[in-house]
């Protein structure tokens, strides 16, 4: 028996295997249009509720009138980078939202896609970095899939961008319309269903881009899951236990079941096994894969209905609808048809692309037309073009996920980030470390007393309004309006601000003065803990005291 195989014999099964190997990679890495429609939707949908929660604390956290002015973020965190801090006035800030949640529904109809995404992440970079104390892990990753979406053909379907093509290459009537606007299809290298030479397809879009935000979410669960291998309480199956008895954070259905240990204990394997076996959201495809998105889409349902954390659980599920394959999004499309209401979305999209308003971008520099120019000079200016598509679909995103990769991995010590590739990071606000609940969940209730002495000799809670009370609130998170008022609480107490107790503590001052005849002398701000574990009968208060501020007196920056 010959046991060799000639060069020309083993070159075509490698490149077989290689082809199929391709192949497989590129149907866990490829996105349905139909997945990003969504997935846009869902994003425009959760900009403009931001904006919509965030007013509610316009004045407290982004104007000279609130916990941050301008002078106190200029000198904790500058340079600052961001266009709400132009100026610290209230209709300023109020303008800023409105202008964020007009591109925001732009983006949440397709309307000049690639552009309103762009705006709405520069928009919210600035946002961020107007308040960095209330931000909190949500919007991190609001952040970041704003940013992969700017690389992606967000606007292909369910759009009024993707209504004017249709109507660009054949109106109703079967005549072109030249008058319309083309929407260019920005969809990287490799776009639509495509088949290789064994027959097996790739259904949906396929680049670095797609790959990019997939991969994103996937870092996401890896780097919280190591975080969490890494405690005892999570490991020991008593991590959600803990955090269901730090009362300012559970509402609703999370009241209810703080008492329910066994069930809680469950929870924790039940979250732990989900993050464990995330890498399945890439591995799996078709019917398998949408299965396990839902899984984990109903554990964050799971917990927007029981903890205090913003919109965190919402965001994740609208970064999981990318996941959704298409046999999902025939089925749905299939059931709207079948129940009647395609049609009439149709006819909305084609309304609104009839009425929605021609903002046309800037016009390009004229050039000779192309016939006229020599023909080195045409294909220079070809190759420009293309190696700008290139640069922008793949080699940047390209650079910008390993830099991204990298930073998951030195959250958890598995790597370093070159110097050059943090400031990339900083520059984009791209770093992240994930640690969700980890490794040490939050396990106590926290509230906060601020007695304050008034001019006629009487005592008040500057923060809650009353009388002064040390017991434990029968329910800690009524204390908060926001859950952004909780965060900004939470760490102005724990994390290294000690500045912002006294620009809290000016805050309360101010905020009293202004709506009442007898003004406040000092106030004492207090935070209280109470350290009982989840199965001990009786409360274990412990008090402490952060800052003592003379409201008369000039404003004062500790620290």
């Amino acid at each position: 028996m010959d046991w060799s195989r000639s060069p020309s014999a083993t070159r075509p099964n490698l490149s077989a295997v290689l082809d199929r190997l391709s192949i497989a990679i590129q149907r866990r890495v490829a996105i349905d249009p139909r997945a990003l429609a969504a997935f846009r939707i869902a994003i425009g949908t959760l900009l403009i509720l931001d904006l919509a929660l965030r007013a509610r604390n316009l004045g407290t956290f982004y104007t000279d009138a609130g916990v941050l002015p301008l002078r106190a973020l200029f000198s904790d965190y500058s340079p600052v980078y961001s266009l709400h801090a132009i100026s610290g006035a209230a209709w300023v800030q109020a303008l800023l939202f409105a202008v964020a949640g007009a591109f925001a529904l732009a983006l949440l109809l397709g309307y000049r896609t690639r552009l309103a995404t762009i705006v709405s992440w520069l928009l919210l970079l600035s946002l961020h970095a107007r308040n960095p104390m209330v931000l909190n892990s949500g919007d991190t990753l609001l952040r970041m899939l704003l940013f992969w979406g700017m690389f992606l053909p967000l606007g292909r379907e369910w759009s009024i961008d993707a209504r004017r093509l249709e109507t660009t290459r054949g109106g109703e009537d079967g005549t072109v319309d030249e008058t319309r606007e083309p929407v260019t299809d920005e969809s990287g290298p490799s776009a639509g269903d495509s088949d290789d030479e064994s027959g097996m397809s790739v259904p949906g879009i396929v680049s670095v881009p797609t790959m990019a935000i997939l991969l994103q979410v996937q870092l996401m669960y890896l780097t919280n899951a190591v975080h969490k291998t890494r405690s005892d309480k999570w490991m020991g199956g008593d991590a959600v236990v803990h955090i269901f008895q730090a009362d300012h954070l559970t509402i609703l259905l999370g009241d209810v079941l703080a008492d329910q240990h066994a069930l809680l204990e469950l929870f924790t394997y039940a979250w732990i096994a989900v993050i464990l076996l995330s890498p399945l959201l890439l591995l799996l495809t078709g019917v398998w894969r949408a299965a396990f998105a839902s899984v984990v889409i109903g554990m964050h349902l799971g917990m927007a209905t029981t903890l205090q954390i913003g919109l965190f659980p919402l965001i994740s599920v609208g970064a999981l609808l990318l996941f959704y394959p298409p046999v999902v999004w025939e089925t749905a499309t299939a059931l709207a048809t079948r129940i009647g209401i395609a049609a009439p979305l149709r006819r909305g999209l084609d309304r609104l692309q009839r009425t929605a308003p021609r903002v046309p971008l800037p016009d390009a520099p004229a050039v000779p037309a192309a016939t006229d120019l020599p023909a080195t000079t045409r294909t220079a200016i070809e190759t420009t073009a293309s190696r700008s598509r290139v640069l922008f679909s793949t080699v940047i995103p390209w650079l910008l996920l390993v830099l991204v990769v990298l930073s998951n991995a030195e959250a958890v010590d598995y790597a370093d980030v070159p110097e050059v590739g943090d400031e990339v990071l900083e520059t984009v606000n791209a770093d992240q470390s994930w640690r969700m609940f980890a490794p040490n969940p939050t396990s106590t209730t926290r509230w906060l007393v601020a007695p304050a002495d008034l001019e006629d000799g009487s005592q008040v809670d500057a923060f809650g309004g009353g009388e002064v009370d040390w017991d434990r609130p029968p329910s800690a998170d009524e204390l908060y309006d926001t859950a952004r008022e909780r965060k900004y609480v939470s760490n102005m107490r724990y994390a290294d601000n000690e500045n912002h107790r006294s620009y809290f503590a000016n805050y309360l001052c101010d905020r009293w003065n202004r709506s009442h005849e007898t003004g406040l002398e000092n106030v004492t701000i207090y935070g209280l803990t109470d350290n009982a574990g989840p199965y001990d009968d009786e409360p274990d208060i412990a008090k402490y005291k952060k800052i003592e501020y003379d409201c008369s007196g000039p404003f004062v920056q500790n620290g």
